[in-house]
């Protein structure tokens, strides 16, 4: 006997919805989202080792003659491109007077303070210190065991992400007045996708959740992407927490497989009233193995900020979801 023909793919990857469901016609997920579930997940979360690694931006951003400034939990970091684009990091004031050292350039691979002339090359010097920082192509963090109090790790816990060379790539950072674990607690709920994004999601079901510290410890999305009107991308997509900090989605079904999205929360430090501050980073990796994905590489200059304004107008609404979390936490209101 014959084995059966593998099922023809769609020319395109995009589906028609048969019977679209008005928005306030959804099954509503609220007894589904319980609190309970989403609290544990957050918690198998933050007990995972991060070797005290936290992302700082994007690895596009740092070149040529300027560093790149951030806090961490209220420390100052600054990091540059040596001799031959070696990553260097360290506090960012200088060790003489206390410059920012942010706002000086790099000469011939060393960054020289803009206040007097004092010159790093970013090994020891003159009670500076420098920090490990690693770029994994994508993403660059720096490692603060003084932050993080736990074990430190020689590498961060980088996501599986498709081949670079198979893949286009955009980095959204934004910022919020709450704490890291609000942002991650955001992402473990995926049954707000259709609820609170209807521009973005439709048809969302959650088809599996988590039930212990395993490897099936993530949430498992059957969700369908707004394209058009009544045109959409229908997906499966799992959610996982690698470390306390990150929360990774991955497409394991339908167009894109292997694709992710990855959202990197960072403490930044109290603002001038004492509210927390968080940085969210987030990476998405756009893969395909159709033959047509190699005119989206080669337009991904073009594609980088489209995806990075879809990515805001989200994190426009998710920013807001995490503050009202810490909000109500820190004022003993919240029902979770």
């Amino acid at each position: 006997m014959n084995p059966e023909p593998p099922a023809r793919r769609a020319r395109l990857p995009l589906s028609l919805r048969r019977s679209p469901v008005p928005w306030e016609r959804q099954r509503p997920t609220w007894r589904d989202a319980r609190p309970s579930l989403i609290a544990e997940a957050l918690k198998r979360a933050q007990a995972r080792p991060s070797g005290n690694w936290y992302v700082v931006g994007a690895s596009a951003s740092l070149g040529g003659d300027r560093p790149l400034a951030r806090t961490v939990a209220d420390h100052e970091v600054v990091l540059w491109r040596g001799a031959g684009g070696r990553l260097h990091a360290g506090p960012g004031a200088c060790p003489h007077l206390g410059a920012p050292l942010g706002d000086s350039p790099v000469r011939c691979g060393a960054l020289v303070c803009h206040w007097h002339g004092l010159a790093l090359d970013g090994s020891s010097f003159a009670g500076w210190e420098p920090l490990p920082a690693f770029d994994d192509g994508i993403l660059l963090w720096v490692r603060l065991d003084e932050v993080g109090g736990e074990a430190p790790l020689d590498a961060p816990v980088v996501p599986v992400r498709p081949a670079h060379a198979r893949g286009v790539t955009a980095v959204y950072e934004g910022r919020g007045r709450c704490e890291p674990e609000d942002v991650v607690a955001n992402r473990l709920d995926p049954w707000h996708g259709a609820w609170f994004h209807p521009y973005s999601f439709v048809d969302l079901t959650v088809v599996g959740s988590p039930g212990g510290d395993g490897a099936d410890d993530g949430f498992t999305v059957g969700v369908s992407f707004k394209v058009a009107g009544r045109l959409v991308v229908p997906v499966q997509a799992v959610f996982t927490a690698p470390e306390p900090r990150t929360v990774v989605m991955r497409i394991t079904e339908g167009e894109g497989a292997g694709s992710v999205v990855e959202t990197h929360a960072t403490p930044l430090g109290p603002d001038e009233l004492g509210r927390p501050r968080t940085a969210v980073t987030e990476a998405v990796v756009a893969a395909s193995d159709r033959p047509g994905f190699v005119f989206a590489r080669w337009a991904a200059p073009v594609l980088r900020p489209v995806m990075r304004a879809a990515a805001a107008r989200l994190w426009r609404d998710d920013l807001a979801y995490a503050e009202r979390r810490w909000h109500l936490r820190s004022t003993g209101r919240f029902p979770g």
